[in-house]
């Protein structure tokens, strides 16, 4: 009887995650279709970081127009081609689906959460849903320092260098498309660092003492990193690994909060056992 009763507990939680499923599907088809649908609004934004005049560019102009009046960017122009008879539509395809999972990843992690949550402990519950959030900020944030930073640079430096004057650039669609999503994800996934540090911390498998100790090691690992995930270019690598540093000290800072509340912790535990074994 009891083994039944687990038998239909089990089959209800694969039902539960059936439907989760499917609601995930359904959310994330209609906008992938959504977003086939508004080709024009779609690819000008993918293919806005490949034009000469992209806002980044109008940034740092901006910026360097503070001290250097008349700074302008050199026009520069790169073709995009397409050497497959199905490649153009296969891309819009592809970037559909991965716009639709990325406009719904809010709600994909909102499902994930409600089916996981019943299973947790109320202090688990307290944590986890201040690092879910957290974990999709850092995520969108990759996303954009991606989008306005590394990729327009990086295909700019690329797309327009040259070994001599006979010879011009043409990038197909494919290694364009393939690019900027690797970049992106890759990008939303190493903003992470902070949240791995935290539950690294939390399991007792680093200490702050351990992070700073080894931070010049973490540097050359950061740069290792930086040089594996960025196309073949300093100025990306560059731009890769200080923003990746920067979030290795903020997560030396996150441990380092981690260890000052554990601490209070244990102490206030201590303290009610003191008051309880010597009542007043």
């Amino acid at each position: 009887m009891a083994e039944e009763q687990e038998l239909l507990t089990f089959g209800g939680h694969l039902e539960v995650f059936r439907q989760m499923l499917f609601r995930i599907l359904w959310v994330s088809g209609l906008l992938a279709v959504l977003v086939f649908c508004f080709k024009d609004t779609t690819w000008q934004l993918l293919l806005a970081p490949s034009e000469w005049d992209f806002v980044t560019y109008r940034w740092i102009e901006g910026i360097v127009q503070q001290w250097s009046t008349g700074f302008r960017f050199e026009k520069w122009h790169v073709d995009l081609i397409a050497t497959d008879l199905s490649s153009q539509f296969m891309s819009h395809i592809t970037m559909a689906i991965y716009l639709g999972l990325l406009g719904t990843s809010p709600y994909i992690l909102y499902e994930i959460f409600r089916f996981v949550s019943p299973a947790l402990y109320e202090n688990e519950r307290r944590y986890s849903i201040p690092i879910v959030i957290v974990v999709y900020i850092l995520f969108i944030v990759g996303i954009l320092m991606s989008y306005y930073v590394l990729f327009p640079i990086s295909f700019r430096f690329l797309g327009t260098y040259s070994v001599a004057t006979k010879v011009h650039s043409t990038i197909t669609l494919d290694s364009y498309i393939t690019t900027f999503v690797s970049l992106t994800l890759v990008m939303g996934l190493v903003f992470q660092l902070p949240i791995i540090a935290f539950t690294l911390a939390k399991l007792g498998f680093i200490t702050s003492d351990m992070l700073t100790r080894y931070r010049k090691h973490a540097a050359l690992a950061i740069m290792t990193l930086a040089a594996i995930i960025t196309p073949p270019d300093i100025m990306t690598l560059i731009l890769v690994a200080i923003p990746l540093y920067l979030l290795y000290e903020i997560s030396i800072r996150v441990v380092v909060r981690i260890s000052k509340t554990s601490f209070l912790d244990n102490q206030e535990v201590v303290e009610k056992d003191v008051h309880s074994n010597h009542p007043v």
